[in-house]
């Protein structure tokens, strides 16, 4: 906790939830207001009637990678994070164990701001044929628990696949959706030669779970060909009529080839969708920050409504406090990456991010916890 004393600052220039709340005014000029607290200065930014707060790391374990932390509340109030996490000691010097001895991890903390406790792993790495679950993304909707994640075939990339699991209760009882196949597949690349993707190198991966007009829809992203050369990170979505599938595919991609984009997460308010993601090629910014994107109809994703959502983490704590930081994935500003928000009655109180920078002797990367104040 002592990290989190000397180190509160408000979030600056995540215009996310102004565009999100049509009442709250996108248009008014951000103030600024500072004032010398202990030893460090406290900046605090203010846009229309919300605040953002940078609390501090969320889940953590040391001895290992936490990558992402996605939360969830149970009916007692505490709060619930899935993360994907391994060993620092598995390839260290590229960070290739999230795709080859990756697992989930659970860790609950009373309050959205921690601290969190480890508690155990809630998916586990079965090698070979169900190999290094990943980047999970958890909802609860209609009363029941959805862990979405993905999974890959003997440290191969190019089989990249989407799982759901389900559950009544966060006690890690999660069984295969019922439209899945046996192991919990939901997604696999398609093989209809009219989709989208049809051609992706990297199979399909990041889910994201919502409903929508009573439809659920579960958006994943794929890396095609783009023309003449290269290859671009783009999303799609599949849909279907009950949470648990089966799921079908929509033939056209939902995202533009020329605004690239990794690990969105998809939320809904009042009649749109949006998806949270990482800018991965700096189209509004530098890499280290992420983007927001809006939809009427949740297929269509136009980039003249997307905008820059969030930055680096050194753009919130500032240089000094990176200066000896380790970096394991990334530059040294600590890209941030993962966004996952925690809703509590309908409303986004807490946004968290991963990063591959690290301040804590004897831990790997850790995600970070965001508060969202209204005004």
């Amino acid at each position: 906790m002592e990290y989190r004393r000397q180190v509160r600052r408000t979030l600056r220039g995540i215009t996310v939830c102004l565009v999100v709340f049509s009442t709250l005014g996108c248009n008014e000029k951000v103030k600024k207001t500072t004032a010398a607290v202990a030893d460090h200065q406290e900046v605090k930014y203010t846009s229309g009637k919300m605040t953002f707060e940078y609390v501090g790391r969320a889940a953590e374990n040391e001895g290992m990678h936490v990558w992402g932390s996605s939360p969830i509340q149970d009916k007692d109030g505490k709060t619930h994070l899935y993360a994907a996490q391994w060993s620092t000691k598995t390839q260290p010097e590229n960070f290739s164990g999230w795709f080859k001895d990756c697992e989930i991890g659970h860790y609950v903390g009373d309050s959205p701001e921690g601290p969190f406790e480890y508690v155990g792993v809630a998916i586990k790495d079965k090698d070979r044929m169900f190999n290094s679950p990943h980047n999970p993304t958890i909802s609860n909707i209609d009363g029941q628990y959805q862990l979405c994640f993905i999974v890959n075939e003997n440290n191969d990339l190019k089989t990249q696949r989407i799982a759901m699991y389900v559950a009544d209760d966060l006690n890690d009882t999660w069984r295969p959706a019922k439209g899945a196949e046996p192991d919990g597949t939901i997604l696999r690349q398609t093989k209809d030669s009219t989709v989208w993707n049809y051609t992706a190198r990297l199979g399909v991966s990041n889910p994201s779970l919502v409903k929508y007009k009573e439809k659920y829809l579960l958006y994943h992203k794929s890396v095609i060909r783009k023309q003449p050369k290269g290859y671009v990170y783009v999303y799609g979505v599949i849909g279907a009529d009950t949470v648990e599938g089966p799921y079908v595919n929509n033939p056209i991609r939902v995202t533009d080839i020329n605004m690239p984009l990794e690990d969105a997460y998809a939320f809904t308010m009042k009649d749109s969708v949006y998806l949270l993601s990482r800018d991965f090629r700096g189209s509004l910014g530098n890499r280290g920050g992420g983007l927001l994107w809006k939809s009427a109809d949740g297929f269509s994703f136009p980039t003249d409504e997307t905008i820059r959502a969030y930055e680096d983490l050194q753009h919130y704590l500032g240089e000094e406090h990176l200066k000896d930081a380790i970096s394991y994935r990334g530059k040294k500003d600590g890209h941030l990456e993962r966004a996952q928000l925690l809703f509590e009655d309908g409303v986004p109180t807490y946004l968290y991010l991963a990063t591959g920078v690290q301040v804590k002797p004897g831990y790997g990367s850790s995600s970070h916890v965001f508060k969202i104040n209204f005004e």
